[in-house]
């Protein structure tokens, strides 16, 4: 039994084969000379547009905007947590002092 592996390309792999297309290239001449499928090039092309050149951040990297909203959250996470133990130790301190 032979598993299909997905191939992986890198950011400037993709964002080359995107600009071979924004040149005037037709997706099909373009997919078909590099060796994938034309939908996916539609869909780099389309991901290039929403982002340009941050549009492929790779495994395990994140765009700038959700790098600063991930900080953002972890940062609302730890004075949460914060808030609440402080809340305990006070409820816990005034049972005592009285």
């Amino acid at each position: 039994m032979s598993s299909l592996q997905r191939r992986k390309y890198d950011a400037q792999f993709k964002i080359e084969a995107v600009r071979l297309v924004l040149n005037g290239r037709p997706i099909k001449q373009v997919a078909s000379d590099l060796g994938i499928n034309a939908n996916v090039l539609a869909r780099w092309r389309r991901e290039y547009h929403q982002d340009n050149e941050q549009a492929f951040p790779g495994k395990g990297h994140l765009k700038p905007e959700d790098q600063e909203l991930h900080q953002i959250k972890k940062q609302l996470r730890d004075i949460t947590e914060e808030r609440d133990i402080l809340k305990k130790a006070l409820a816990i301190f005034s049972k005592q002092s009285k």
